[in-house]
């Protein structure tokens, strides 16, 4: 049985972001709520937004390329994790560097 958030952790997150609308994290948390949920078009639209909001946010990045990699959107998977490999070496974060580089070596 596919996870199924509970309303009541959307119902907050959505109220947090009624709050502070362009915060990454928040935006994130709501990405990886549809995620779990398997609402790929949703989720990745939350990556986008989280993105938007602070392009360095290497963890949205990452998550977004898998989401759209599990949807069997290999393009668009491969040009996220090259975008967030940018983004991470824009920002330093070697770690994030390695971890989207080597999973964008597996799928190309």
């Amino acid at each position: 049985m596919p996870y199924q958030p509970s309303v009541d952790r959307l119902t907050t997150l959505s109220a947090m972001l009624e709050k502070k609308p362009r915060d990454a994290f928040l935006l994130y948390a709501m990405a990886l709520e549809y995620r779990k949920k398997n609402d790929t078009l949703r989720a990745v639209q939350y990556f986008d937004k989280a993105i938007a909001s602070d392009p360095g946010y290497c963890p949205a990045w990452q998550q977004k390329a898998q989401a759209l990699e599990a949807a069997g959107d290999i393009a668009a998977a491969k040009q996220a994790y090259r975008d967030g490999i940018a983004a991470a070496v824009q920002v330093g974060n070697s770690h994030a560097h390695q971890e989207m580089a080597a999973a964008l070596a597996m799928i190309e």
